[in-house]
């Protein structure tokens, strides 16, 4: 067993990865309980009532991508914080660097295959082997570079999507051929949102654990590679702003009061402004489906990343401004075992929805689902702390930790002497 003490921890960064895995099942919720395609419209499944569409309005403005945002800059900056440790322990830090991503795709292909398609694990593990070779540069080169890949993995969304708009439109014309509206046709039911596919969507999620893997084995047994190639261009610059904004002491608290609230108030204001927008107009059209795709794929990227901005700087003043009390010791104990609670959600509503559980899938209403996220906070925020006030990491963080260094690590925390 190694006996090393652990390394001084920032309250900044534990309880905004608090934070960020609370706040990311607000979407993922809609995940684990609906068709795929519900995510992207409330029209394809999980209703248009005015409660549903309030909620999916809300999510859409305020969380969807903000959260996952967040939990990759804060990737981005850990990464950086585990580098400069294993260099300041004598340690080679590439060794310690893909050690750990070549576990956490390990456990990213296992949570997508056994649990949930939406892992992200394994993409972070792998875009994480990429963002460090990149470590090395200043936190100004890396966020020229970051914007560079965002604004040109932007534009080519925007431009693939706002293709299939345009071929819509083409279809619609009068003396449209019946290839052309044939080929919209098929193109709406590629993406499942087409009923007979809503009820096989249903179906398989509600039938057993065994079904449910052998038909991502036989239909999707290349998702996570599939996930990375789609959203590359988004992940590794938001990763190279997280590490930036370590470099610079954004996530270590060394910056002004001031200068978090400007930041933050006036960068989530710009998004909020833009997201508002494009909310009321897809509610105005109706929810048509290629709207939809493109609105969540690739008119949203630009304030997603203002807002994940914005965001940060905002709850770092929080978190400053509250860091003496109970709930912000909480947070950050719940951040400290980010990856415990991370796929212990997914374990706790694949069980809550699937068939091999209590087989709740689509038969829970969009608005009501919350009512799933606020017990599952209460449980992250309950038993994460009495957990670190005995033992060092949380359970699965352990085992990670373990298994990248080779040798079991030493678990319970030393008692204070007094």
């Amino acid at each position: 067993m190694t006996s090393a003490a652990p390394s001084a921890r920032y309250l900044e960064l534990d309880a905004l990865r608090g934070f960020a895995v609370m706040g990311i099942l607000l979407m993922n919720i809609v995940g684990f309980s609906m068709p795929e395609m519900a995510y992207v419209s409330p029209a394809v499944y999980g209703g248009t009532d005015p409660p549903d569409i309030i909620v999916w309005a809300l999510s859409y403005i305020f969380v969807d991508g903000k959260m996952r945002g967040l939990f990759t800059i804060m990737f981005g900056a850990s990464m950086m914080l585990i580098i400069e440790r294993a260099q300041g322990n004598a340690e080679n830090p590439a060794t310690v660097h893909f050690s750990r991503m070549a576990w956490l795709a390990i456990f990213g292909l296992a949570h997508f295959f056994f649990l949930w398609f939406g892992d992200i694990l394994f993409l972070y593990a792998a875009v994480g082997c990429i963002a460090y070779f990149l470590s090395g540069l200043t936190a100004e080169d890396l966020f020229r570079r970051a914007l560079l890949i965002f604004t040109i993995g932007f534009v080519g969304y925007s431009v693939m999507f706002g293709s299939l708009l345009y071929q819509q439109y083409q279809a619609s014309l009068p003396g449209a051929s019946a290839a052309a509206i044939e080929e919209v046709a098929k193109l709406l039911a590629d993406f499942g949102s087409e009923p007979a596919a809503i009820a096989g969507d249903i179906a398989l999620h509600r039938s057993g654990f065994v079904p449910i893997l052998l038909d991502k084995l036989h239909n999707d047994p290349f998702g996570p590679l599939t996930l990375l190639a789609y959203n590359l261009a988004e992940t590794l610059p938001l990763m190279m702003i997280g590490m930036a904004l370590y470099k610079n002491g954004f996530f270590t608290g060394k910056w002004s009061p001031a200068e978090y609230r400007r930041l933050g108030m006036r960068l989530t204001a710009v998004g909020t402004v833009i997201l508002t927008t494009i909310a009321l107009g897809l509610i105005y059209r109706k929810f048509g489906m290629l709207l939809m795709l493109n609105a969540s794929y690739a008119w949203n990227w630009p304030s997603q990343l203002l807002m994940t901005i914005g965001y940060a700087a905002l709850l770092i003043g929080l978190i400053q401004k509250f860091s003496a009390t109970s709930w912000i010791r909480r947070v950050a104990a719940v951040g400290r075992a980010a990856f415990t609670n991370y796929l212990g959600t997914s374990l706790l509503m694949t069980f809550i929805f699937y068939g091999w559980g209590l087989g709740l899938y689509a038969s829970v209403g969009r608005a009501e689902l919350y009512l799933f996220v606020a017990a599952a906070w209460a449980l992250m925020l309950i038993w994460s702390e009495p957990w670190l006030n005995h033992f060092r990491y949380g359970p699965l963080e352990w085992l990670w930790r373990s298994l990248a260094r080779g040798q079991a690590q030493l678990m319970r925390n030393t008692p204070k002497k007094n």
